[in-house]
């Protein structure tokens, strides 16, 4: 019978590489909460039109990549291909958006139909933070701070280059669109074909081809900064002054546009040339009309999704990772023991909860059992036999470090322990 495999772009995370999640989620969580943000978790289905409304009907995420499809009611449910949507859902719904400002994060799985490659799977994860009810510049630059902080918890602040950009209002958007428009139309036969596609549905998208030659043309073209409204060059200029006051390093980038309609003013992207095509880790900016776009009031938001499939690859590559492991202590079990080592194990593990006591199972001979316990990368193997179990006390094996073997007491040993836990 033919093995099931699994579905292309969807990956299995094993054991090992798990461990690297951990410390990633950890560290995105420890920042998240030093700046005071709380978590919100919301489906990862939704109705399509959720999508449809925020997204935009005419982008390449809604037209090719969304994985939609009927229930048994005949209802049209989506998988959600981004979180910023649900996000604004889950708030209106629940209430939580009316006279409050939120400060909010997520992390989860999202799904597109795309090519799968390096870095881009159909099945990917991220982490999303999203802000409601402030209007200033300081909440946009605060979130550029945390996002800047977090690289430098994870080594990758010197890979990394944050590019920002103003998008103005949208009737300001939509003067430079007609403009561009009727620029490229002109010159259509000029345009890369993605770019083509994109003249007669979603322009702004042409601003970031990877053309040279659509690049150039662009060049001669009308400039979105000369069609900015003046609150969006306040906005953006007092933004720039924050930056530079709390040293944040940035480029201006103003071909940078987002791939989604709900965008308006501030727009950003990290960057990193060591991930191949795939070059923006971090991405969002301000989406002041979204929340009346889905049928709420007004609500001024602004946020950003790194995308951690890509934050591991640059972690891989760039960091200077801390040792990861699972075991601290193997705890190895000789003879009929077997009670009196599981009560041992159960004591520890009370009186330490941070260690991590691997107890061993199954039997074997002790000289097997040293091997697994070397094997696992525990820094102590704890061995408890027969003479031991009777008299009360455990030998101690030193397995990373040259120093004898030790036997204690049954409650020194603890002691001993909780030096090793201060001592990692």
């Amino acid at each position: 019978m033919k093995k099931i495999q699994a579905i292309r772009g969807m990956n299995d995370t094993l054991p090992e590489d798990s461990l690297l999640w951990q410390y990633l989620e950890s560290v995105i969580k420890q920042t998240l909460a030093g700046f005071g943000y709380r978590e919100i978790r919301f489906p990862i289905m939704e109705k399509t039109e959720l999508f449809k409304r925020s997204i935009g009907e005419v982008t390449d995420i809604v037209e090719k990549e969304m994985y939609t499809f009927l229930d048994r009611n005949e209802e049209s449910l989506t998988l959600r291909p981004e979180g910023t949507a649900s996000c604004v859902r889950a708030c209106e719904e629940h209430g939580l958006l009316y006279n409050q400002t939120q400060r909010l994060w997520y992390m989860g799985p999202m799904f597109r139909y795309e090519k799968p490659q390096k870095g881009r799977y159909r099945q990917f994860h991220q982490v999303g933070i999203e802000t409601y009810g402030l209007d200033g510049p300081d909440i946009d630059a605060e979130l550029l701070l945390l996002s800047f902080e977090l690289f430098k918890k994870l080594g990758l602040d010197h890979c990394v280059e944050l590019q920002i950009n103003s998008l103005g209002s949208e009737a300001a958007r939509a003067e430079f669109r007609n403009a561009l428009v009727a620029y490229l139309q002109d010159h259509k036969d000029a345009l890369d074909e993605d770019s083509q596609r994109r003249l007669e549905t979603n322009p702004l998208r042409i601003l970031d081809s990877k053309s040279q030659s659509t690049q150039r043309l662009l060049d001669q073209g009308p400039s979105l900064e000369d069609y900015l409204d003046t609150e969006s060059r306040q906005h953006f200029a007092e933004l720039t002054q924050l930056l530079d006051a709390c040293a944040v390093p940035y480029s201006i980038n103003r071909r940078l546009v987002r791939g989604l309609d709900y965008y308006s003013r501030t727009a950003f992207e990290w960057v990193t040339d060591k991930l191949g095509a795939q070059s923006a880790v971090c991405a969002g900016g301000r989406y002041d009309n979204l929340v009346a776009q889905l049928g709420g009031k007004a609500t001024p938001a602004v946020g950003f999704a790194i995308g951690l499939e890509r934050l591991l690859l640059l972690l891989q590559a760039e960091a200077e990772l801390p040792a990861l492991k699972t075991v601290d202590v193997y705890m190895a079990a000789v003879g009929d023991v077997q009670s009196a080592a599981l009560g041992l194990a159960a004591r520890v593990r009370h009186a330490l909860p941070e260690l991590k006591l691997f107890m061993h199972c199954g039997g074997g001979s002790f000289k097997n059992q040293l091997k697994k316990a070397d094997k696992s990368g525990a820094d102590v193997a704890l061995i408890l036999g027969e003479d031991e179990a009777a008299a009360n006390t455990i030998a101690v094996k030193f397995l990373r470090e040259d120093r004898p073997q030790q036997t204690l007491s049954q409650g020194d040993v603890i002691d001993l322990l909780a030096g090793l836990i201060i001592k990692n």
